[in-house]
């Protein structure tokens, strides 16, 4: 059965990569303890805090951190009514720190994810592998059957083409977990003792015109490139809806990576995943979303955004549009998420007042 690394064998790295470029986001209800763990890997870095649920509980956090804490009331001063786009008794609350920062990546975790180990038994320093993802290109135009090309020990194999190894910046890195997968409530009913045991060394490009379930638990990603594509949108208190916020952030992001030459990564890294939610609970969450699925994701599918949509805001507000014209008729949720998704922006905008990121390499 899977372990997770103990604090002694997690040693620190000799470098921390982008200490000065790198937000960690973390939602939380709790005491942050789980960090204590993590020490040797997120010490040197400056972490951003989001305090869901009452904002008059103090959430304590172990010394020697850098950090940031905002809680609702933060929310609601920082952006005042457009502070309705950002989720309430729900994890997608973390998507206002990535708004906040001022960083060109972000790596964000839940507070039940642990250091896992590698079939050696050596700790896993996640956050270096993510980096190393996200620093390398991504190749989403043809698939290379020895995975990343880019890592140690591998390339591109006989008749990939040549014009396309260059690659193209990546945007995102979607990293996975041992011992809880990532199940919806259904399968967690029929598998209640399933385990993830299985650690798969690789990493590799998601195709482009290929979806994906992106967990959010896990999950780094280049802000300047992607940031306002992840909007985790409107899940929890007061909605029909949960459980889907990093889902819908996936299928939004992958849409505008494909549409401007962006690549995103699965893989590598691995974390503990510590603790099984109750599955009664998740399905009253999620039962929606599983009937909703089956019409969302065809639309994401077959969503085409216009040639000059040529910056992440520009394309989200288009698939905003087309979420209200086509999803609407699905639920009249749909309609207040489009009008969420255009109020994002719009405090995104205000918050990060910066001109156009290059793209990547459109095809």
């Amino acid at each position: 059965m899977a372990e997770p690394a103990t604090a002694t064998q997690a040693a620190a790295p000799a470098v921390a990569l982008l200490k000065d470029e790198l937000d960690i986001v973390i939602p939380t209800i709790r005491n942050l303890d789980f960090l204590e763990m993590w020490r040797p890997f997120f010490q040197p870095y400056h972490l951003i805090i989001v305090q869901d649920g009452d904002p008059s509980k103090t959430i304590k956090v172990p010394e020697g951190f850098d950090y940031e804490l905002y809680n609702r009331n933060d929310i609601n001063r920082i952006l005042g009514p457009k502070s309705s786009c950002i989720s309430f008794k729900d994890s997608a609350c973390r998507c206002f720190g990535y708004m906040v920062s001022k960083k060109k990546y972000i790596f964000t975790i839940d507070d039940d994810c642990f250091v896992a180990k590698d079939p050696s038994g050596k700790a896993i320093n996640a956050l270096e592998q993510h980096i190393k993802n996200l620093l390398s290109p991504s190749t989403p135009f043809f698939f290379n059957t020895l995975y990343d090309p880019f890592r140690e020990g591998a390339d591109f194999v006989r008749g990939y083409p040549f014009s396309l190894r260059e690659g193209v910046p990546t945007a995102a890195s979607h990293g996975l977990w041992l011992n809880i997968p990532d199940y919806d409530a259904p399968t967690q009913l029929v598998k209640p003792l399933e385990r993830n045991t299985r650690y798969v060394d690789a990493v590799l490009t998601i195709p482009k015109g290929t979806l994906f379930p992106m967990c959010g638990m896990n999950l780094a990603f280049n802000r300047e490139l992607i940031g306002p594509a992840m909007y985790f949108g409107l899940m929890g208190d007061g909605q029909p809806i949960g459980r889907y916020d990093d889902m819908w952030a996936g299928w939004c992001t992958k849409v505008i990576c494909d549409h401007l030459g962006l690549g995103v990564k699965t893989g590598l890294p691995y974390i503990f995943h510590s603790k099984a939610s109750n599955p009664f609970v998740n399905l009253r969450k999620e039962y929606k979303g599983i009937y909703w699925q089956e019409e969302i994701i065809p639309f994401f599918q077959q969503a085409v955004l216009p040639k000059d949509c040529t910056t992440v805001p520009k394309c989200y507000i288009e698939l905003a549009k087309q979420v209200k014209e086509k999803l609407s008729k699905v639920d009249p949720y749909f309609d207040k998420l489009a009008d969420a998704m255009v109020t994002w922006i719009e405090a995104w905008d205000e918050l990060n007042p910066i001109g156009p990121v290059p793209n990547g390499k459109a095809a």
